[in-house]
């Protein structure tokens, strides 16, 4: 017999003989983010972070044989393009989980598919938001959370506010369902003590740094209030930002975990080095992960290593020219610790993985290490894994851990 009729043959046993895990098809993960437009650096930053440890894994074996693959789609941060990838995610890539999506407005539109998907069990892991919907029902069921939620970071900005003597609260917010969820969130928060809000400005969400922001500015500025919480994206914040400073409205400003922090950061400093005023006094940024400086975690070392050693680029059929990747983020190391987290649900799965048994798989999860000193713990009513905050300040041109609220105190 010939070789040409001979290697068919061969091909054909291996087939059948060789073990399942020899053969197996890369796991595919569903992602929808902003690669474009004005809150770019998040997406980006979010697969990067999670790319540097999914590549760690692939290059040492895989999980039980097979490769993690980041199927990724840009929907600029805006919700019908996030509806049209999920879709195409679910119908066509066959993705076996979604994960990594991207803000409050575009994640609340595909909660719906979750729920008309759910005979195939289509999940959402780790999205890059805090709004409330996502853990409540009809739609929680189906979204699994590591980070702690925006209600948990606007109450303690507002406890910690209140504690320091700044009860006239005044907030600036994205107006979409991001925005509104903040904004509630700091509304139920200063109820606590029987207090309002004393002045709220909005702005349309895609804002760049170089628009205006004096009419916002103007407006909380009548209001006369001593403290300001922020719910938006970097640019338009650190627009608002630069803006009352030069208004001379010298009171601190706070952001929670969304807006960015290192690319809000680098705006400012830019006009700081411009302009000669500081832009960047009296920040404050809550977090829902530790500072990707502290190398006391084992996870941040990890984290620094493994983005050192790949450097992971963005994707780059989805990304502008010129962008300019972060050696380190807060962004970036939250999506480095989602990462660790899928790995560690896939790994519990064990070979031959089914989406049937991800919410079993998950909601067994107790006391989990990923390296940052926070046990993360799920369960069947409880679909957030962690709940700490940690406070920020800039210090010189980095954030910096913020123990010390007196420096504010009235």
């Amino acid at each position: 017999m010939s070789d040409d009729r001979i290697r068919p043959i061969i091909f054909l046993i291996l087939l059948l003989f060789l073990p399942e895990r020899l053969l197996a098809k890369d796991i595919v993960i569903g992602m929808s983010a902003a690669f474009t437009g004005s809150s770019k650096g998040l997406g980006i930053e979010l697969y990067r972070g999670s790319t540097a440890y999914l590549e760690h894994v692939n290059r040492t074996g895989g999980i039980y044989g097979q490769k993690i693959v980041i199927k990724a789609y840009d929907d600029g941060y805006n919700p019908i393009p996030a509806i049209r990838n999920t879709i195409k995610l679910i119908e066509q890539d066959n993705a076996f989980l979604l994960f990594n999506y991207v803000g409050t407005p575009t994640v609340t539109r595909i909660l719906p598919l979750l729920k008309s998907y759910k005979e195939k069990f289509v999940y959402l892991f780790s999205p890059f938001t805090g709004a409330e919907s996502l853990r409540q029902p009809p739609y929680g069921e189906f979204v699994f959370n590591l980070r702690a939620s925006y209600r948990d970071e606007t109450e303690g900005l507002v406890d910690n506010f209140v504690s320091a003597g700044r009860s006239r609260i005044a907030v600036f917010y994205q107006a979409d369902a991001y925005g509104r969820s903040g904004w509630d969130g700091v509304k139920k928060a200063l109820a606590k003590f029987g207090l309002k809000m004393v002045g709220e400005a909005t702005y349309r969400r895609g804002a760049e740094y170089h628009q205006s922001f004096k009419e916002q500015v103007d407006i909380i500025s009548k209001a006369s209030p001593d403290a300001i919480i922020s719910i938006g994206a970097y640019a338009g914040c650190a627009a608002f930002i630069r803006d009352a400073r030069d208004a001379g409205m010298q009171i601190p400003i706070a952001n929670v975990s969304f807006v960015g922090s290192y690319p809000m950061a680098e705006l400012l400093l830019q006009s700081s080095r411009t302009t000669g005023h500081d832009y960047n006094k009296d920040l404050v940024n809550s977090q829902v992960v530790p500072s990707p400086q502290d190398t006391a975690l084992p996870a941040v070392q990890e984290y620094r290593q493994l983005m050192d050693k790949y450097q992971p680029p963005p994707p780059r059929e989805l990304t502008d020219v010129g962008y300019a990747p972060l050696a380190q983020s807060y962004v970036g190391f939250e999506g480095f610790l989602n990462a660790k987290l899928l790995v560690e649900v896939l790994k519990r799965m064990g070979p031959g993985p089914t989406k049937s048994r991800l919410k079993g798989i998950v909601e067994s999860i107790k006391s989990a290490d990923l390296g940052i000193d926070a046990p993360v713990t799920f369960g069947p009513h409880k679909h957030q894994g962690l709940d700490r905050i940690y406070y920020t300040t800039m210090k010189g041109d980095m954030f910096v851990p913020l123990s010390d609220w007196r420096g504010w105190k009235k």
